[in-house]
């Protein structure tokens, strides 16, 4: 599905553009950018770029670059002459099935089925600490070691919180249509069963919050007071957490005093960047800028798996979900 459609003219300009699900900034476009610098010409550009959490299509006509932005993702297939070969309609044993990602045959010891429920949020957050915008893009990852045939469904406690959903080939899109439950045949071993994304009209609630008093003088310095907390988790610990503080052109080095983690100031890019770790709610760290963090063991948006089932064999395996929260695209204005 095309979630937005830029349109830029030959000077290199978005003049027109088209939204049908969330609006996506043009920043997008920077991608394509970048390609085009790296293109002898327009020919060499590639039809499909791929981002952190879209892919761009373009196609160029009468000197106008059409860029779709895209969630699931694209295969281009070029022509190509076909032919005629003798087919046997046997199947090698051990190698092929009628079910194409996956083999006949297979067979474990400890059969075994693992689902990562993983949700990216971006969001911007203004100087008062209340939310601009925010998103996630969220996927669920599964390790299936079964043996022979297995045929499962998957069910969500509240299954209507996916909007813009991606599915891998496996999926069977009628009964998810239908009863929004997942039912597939898995492929073996490490697969991405599925990508979504919940936009700005849902409520998404911001696992942190920073309290800020950055202020810069022409001459002379200036000062850097940030103190970071968890905000809304359910009990869970906020680990992984760093801070990128993007310092004014005339800064030259930071000296900081700071009660938890590192710190390092990068005098090229002008980047301070603290690594803060785990927070302890009972000791909150003190020291505008990009935050990285994680949660373990939830999802933000509230997405639950319900139960897994396994129909066509006779075992029962090990089942086990994990869920993770982490930074996608997060601000903080000063």
């Amino acid at each position: 599905m095309i979630h937005s459609l830029f349109i830029i003219n030959s000077s290199g300009d978005v003049f027109m553009e088209k939204h049908w699900k969330s609006v996506i900034p043009r920043s997008i476009c920077d991608y394509f950018f970048d390609a085009q610098r790296k293109a002898n010409n327009n020919e060499d550009i590639p039809p499909v770029i791929t981002t952190p959490h879209h892919y761009l299509i373009s196609v160029l006509r009468s000197n106008l670059f059409f860029i779709a932005v895209c969630m699931t993702e694209v295969s281009l297939l070029a022509p190509h002459p076909s032919p005629c070969l003798s087919v046997s309609a046997t199947l090698p044993t051990g190698q092929l099935s009628n079910v194409p990602w996956r083999r006949s045959g297979v067979k474990y010891t400890n059969n075994e089925a693992y689902f990562d429920v993983t949700e990216e949020v971006d969001a911007i957050i203004d100087k008062s600490g209340a939310t601009v915008a925010a998103e996630i893009q969220g996927y669920i990852d599964c390790c299936i070691k079964l043996t022979g045939m297995p045929d499962l469904t998957l069910t969500f406690i509240n299954p209507r919180l996916f909007d813009d959903v991606s599915f891998h080939p496996c999926v069977r899109l009628k009964r998810w249509e239908s009863e929004r439950v997942l039912s597939f045949v898995p492929p073996d071993g490490n697969s991405r069963l599925l990508s979504y994304h919940i936009g700005s009209q849902s409520v998404v609630a911001i696992p942190v919050y920073i309290r800020h008093n950055i202020s810069f003088r022409d001459v002379g310095g200036g000062r850097l007071d940030i103190t970071v907390g968890p905000k809304q988790t359910m009990g869970r610990s906020v680990e992984g957490v760093v801070l990128e503080v993007p310092m004014p052109k005339c800064v030259l080095n930071c000296t900081l005093t700071i009660s938890q983690g590192k710190y390092t100031f990068d005098p090229v890019s002008k980047v301070l960047r603290w690594d803060l770790g785990r927070i302890d709610p009972t000791k909150l760290p003190n020291m505008r800028g990009n935050v990285q963090f994680t949660v373990t063991q939830l999802a933000l948006s509230g997405l639950k798996v319900n139960r897994l089932d396994i129909y066509g064999e006779k075992y029962k395996p090990f089942k086990g979900v994990k869920y993770i929260t982490k930074a996608g695209r997060f601000q903080v204005r000063t």
